[in-house]
């Protein structure tokens, strides 16, 4: 990693980073500095089909539309990954080369100020070739504040390579998964995450019911 053209310093609770030369900007110029460079940088990409929790307040009789599934890139700020630096609030935008070495912008995000070993998650929009759709296929009141709701999320990989997608769905109230046709993991209160693998040119669909006191 090269950051020479800034020094970069604590001060009280904030980060101070000082260009190292002189740089002249002329009238109604833009000019952009690079902060950092940095190279051999690994990155994890994940895509994400995300619920809404309203979907288990109420009964649906038809299919919901077709979603789109984002596409994440987290990346550690560690030394060990060729960064390990205070990085500012700003857009960070991705290029990634292309079959002819040319280098495309395949999107940007606004990140929060990330101190040093923490992680960034960059949202670049929407997978093209992967998309899902998802409908209720049953629900019951059993109690005053007690539902039942079953749902089926249907995954269609269009790439021509296999993925996995994580599907997360915000389930309020105090629930409990009754039966799932994959694992999940409750990584917070009020969310399920399904991790669905998905081979290229096939759909595969999940289902799921959950019982919800609210």
């Amino acid at each position: 990693m090269r950051s020479h053209m800034f020094k970069q310093e604590e001060f009280f609770e904030y980060h101070i980073y000082t260009l190292q030369r002189p740089s002249t900007i002329k009238e109604n110029q833009t000019k952009q500095i690079s902060l950092v460079d940095a190279v051999n940088i690994l990155i994890k990409k994940e895509l994400v089909f995300k619920g809404a929790n309203y979907y288990y307040y109420k009964q649906y009789g038809d299919q919901m539309p077709q979603q789109k599934v984002g596409v994440i890139v987290e990346i550690q700020n560690k030394k060990e990954n060729n960064l390990g630096i205070p990085l500012p609030k700003g857009i960070v935008r991705v290029y990634k080369r292309d079959s002819e070495g040319s280098l495309q912008f395949v999107g940007e995000d606004s990140i929060d100020h990330t101190p040093k070993d923490e992680k960034v998650r960059i949202m670049l929009g929407d997978a093209f070739d992967v998309v899902g759709t998802r409908k209720q296929t049953d629900w019951k009141k059993i109690a005053k504040n007690i539902y039942e709701a079953s749902f089926e999320v249907s995954l269609r990989n269009h790439k021509k390579e296999d993925v996995t997608i994580k599907v997360l769905e915000p389930i309020p109230g105090d629930w409990t998964i009754l039966n799932s046709s994959h694992e999940y993991k409750k990584t917070e209160a009020f969310l399920a995450e399904f991790s669905v693998p998905v081979p290229k040119d096939q759909e595969v669909r999940l289902t799921y019911a959950v019982r919800m006191k609210y």
